[in-house]
Formats: C-alpha cells, sequence, structure tokens
C-alpha cells in the first residue's frame, strides 16, 4: 500500500511527510483492517509532526502514520471480531484502544484511560490506503453518509459534542462559540440544536461565513471588533476552541457571573474573579455512546461536516495550508 509516513518530528515547511509504498498491515486478534476512504486533518497532526509533543513520547513510533479520524470499508477481520463483516462502512476516531479494566473504562469515560492508545499518534492512523483499528473502537458509519464527508464526525464531531454536553443548554440560553473552525463548526451545530442562541465568534472571514450558512444567531468579527467588550457579562456559557490565552481572556469577560466556559483545548487563565461564581470545565472527546450519538444525529441530518477534500498523497501541502490559516474548515484526505 501507500501511506504518508514521518520517519522524524519537523517543521511542516522542511517537508518531513513522504508518500511512499510500505506494507499493508494484517489484523490481529480483536482488529480489523480498513481500507481507507478519508481520513480529516487536525492542528494535533501538526503538533505532532513539528514535534511538540516531543516530550510526551508522540510520537511513539517511526516511522508513523498520522491521521486520527478515518473512514473506510472493512477490508479483513482478525481472530475473534464477530461485530463487523468484510465491506462494512466503518470509522475511527483519535480514541484506538483502551484497557477496558480501569475506573475510567468501566464507567464511561473510556478517553480518559490512563492506558490509551491513540491513533496516528501511538500507532498508525489514516493517512494511508489501509488502517489497523481495534474493534472495540471501530464504528458503523450508518447508510447514506458520504464516507469522505463523515471523518469529521469522528474528532471534530465528538470533540465538540463531549464539550457540549458539558453544559445544560435549553431555549433562551445565550451561548459563544470562540474559534469556528473544524470542531468549532461542530459545536455550532450541537449548541443550535438545544434552542440556545447561539453566537459564533471568529477572525476568519471564511469561518464566520460558514457559521453564517449553519444558522448562528450573530457571528462577531474578532478581527473587527474585541468580542469581549462587544459581549460583555452576557453569555450563560462559552465553549472555545481557540488555544490562546488572548482568546480565553476575552471568553471569560464574555460570560455572565455564575456562567460556565467548557474549552478543549489547551489555555491558561490570570486573575479569574472568585466572586463571580464561574466555573470552567475541560472536556476531551467523548465516550464510545456519545460517538454513536453524534453519528445518529448525522444520519438524520441534524448536523453536517464542512469540508474540503484533498487528494491522500498532498498531505504536506494541506497541512501547510493548516498552519497558515487558509483551509475554510475541516479538510479531509481521501483514497481515489
Amino acid at each position: 500500500m501507500h501511506a504518508v509516513e514521518l520517519d522524524s518530528p519537523a517543521p511542516i515547511a522542511d517537508h518531513p511527510l513522504h508518500w511512499r509504498e510500505t506494507d499493508t498491515p494484517e489484523p490481529g486478534a480483536g482488529q480489523v483492517l480498513i481500507q481507507v476512504a478519508g481520513c480529516g486533518v487536525c492542528r494535533s497532526n501538526l503538533h505532532m509532526v513539528e514535534g511538540d509533543w516531543v516530550d510526551g513520547g508522540v510520537p511513539a513510533i517511526s516511522p508513523i502514520v498520522p491521521g486520527h479520524e478515518v473512514t473506510g470499508t472493512v477490508a479483513a477481520l482478525g481472530e475473534g471480531v464477530t461485530d463487523f463483516a468484510v465491506g462494512d462502512p466503518v470509522g475511527v476516531q483519535p480514541l484506538w484502544w483502551t484497557c477496558e479494566e480501569c475506573e475510567f473504562c468501566t464507567t464511561g469515560r473510556e478517553q480518559l484511560c490512563h492506558q490509551r492508545l491513540i491513533t496516528g499518534e501511538h500507532v498508525d492512523g489514516g493517512y494511508a490506503e489501509f488502517m489497523l483499528a481495534t474493534a472495540a473502537h471501530t464504528y458503523r458509519v450508518p447508510a447514506g453518509l458520504d464516507l469522505v464527508e463523515a471523518a469529521p464526525l469522528f474528532c471534530p464531531g465528538i470533540t465538540a459534542y463531549g464539550a457540549v454536553q458539558q453544559l445544560d443548554l435549553r431555549p433562551g440560553m445565550q451561548v459563544a462559540v470562540f474559534g469556528l473552525g473544524g470542531v468549532g463548526h461542530m459545536a455550532l451545530q450541537f449548541a443550535l440544536l438545544t434552542g440556545a442562541d447561539v453566537i459564533g465568534v471568529a477572525r476568519s472571514a471564511d469561518h464566520l461565513r460558514v457559521a453564517e450558512d449553519l444558522g448562528a444567531t450573530r457571528v462577531v468579527d474578532a478581527s473587527a471588533q474585541d468580542p469581549g467588550e462587544v459581549l460583555a457579562d452576557s453569555m450563560d456559557a462559552v465553549l472555545t476552541f481557540a488555544p490562546s490565552g488572548a482568546v480565553t481572556a476575552q471568553a471569560l469577560k464574555t460570560l455572565k457571573w455564575g456562567g460556565t466556559l467548557v474549552t478543549a483545548v489547551p489555555f491558561s487563565v490570570q486573575d479569574l474573579p472568585f466572586n463571580q461564581g464561574q466555573t470552567i470545565k475541560c472536556s476531551i472527546l467523548g465516550n464510545r455512546a456519545q460517538m454513536r450519538e453524534v453519528l445518529e444525529l448525522a444520519a438524520q441530518g441534524k448536523i453536517r461536516t464542512v469540508v474540503d477534500r484533498f487528494p491522500m498523497e498532498q498531505a504536506q501541502p494541506v497541512l501547510e495550508r493548516l498552519a497558515a490559516g487558509s483551509l475554510r474548515s475541516r479538510a479531509v484526505l481521501e483514497n481515489a
């Protein structure tokens, strides 16, 4: 098969990714082999490629195939796999394997498993023609969904859904979404499903247009005005998907006393006033039940991904575009 491989982390401008021939893997016990249709391009991929997480042991192998939001069809079954058949349309999210025994795995919080393996970081991911997956963390994609366009459901989709589920949203509430890229454009849709008024905040004109197309109650152009001032003390809840201290500070300014901020990205806070009774929550992905709920909402047409499609072998220039901030929403690499 062909795959995009990273031998050693380096700045994306140094062209560290290589599209080349490599061995097609064979599924072991409890695994499936997926013929990849599409794989979304996440900023986490860029962090790994450029070596931002080397101190944390990522990438864990060399060479490694990046990519952690993957869709395709089952090409082969490993021993003991009975839940899938060859040809089934499936998807895989960042959570590639968990221990199934710890306090988190046994209480529906497997995304917090301390032994978890992440797709495309600890094991080979989806920037390839074929990929191995753990059957227990593989999901059947509902009929009617385009496999390539469904790929972002498996990272932006579940990340956004998990974050929105941290809030008790209802009609009449005011919610701001800061950062309207791959994850933010999904969070905006999940928040709208609750009946709340949802305000999209971003600097990119493309991101703002996408938010308007998806039904945002209002958008605020952060490149033209300070959203912290425009929306000051008016939001019941805020969701942040921009890893910027300045953005976090603006988001907190918009939050009412007693309001809640949920973040799904690294963040820092200074001078948080305790007397305003505000709450900050951190969210990572979601559990398997929530992943299936995301897929069902997509199958019902209640949410959709906004994607730009590129050939799989163009992973290098697509990541360069991501680094430059020139993507409309979510890029997906696809195999012809």
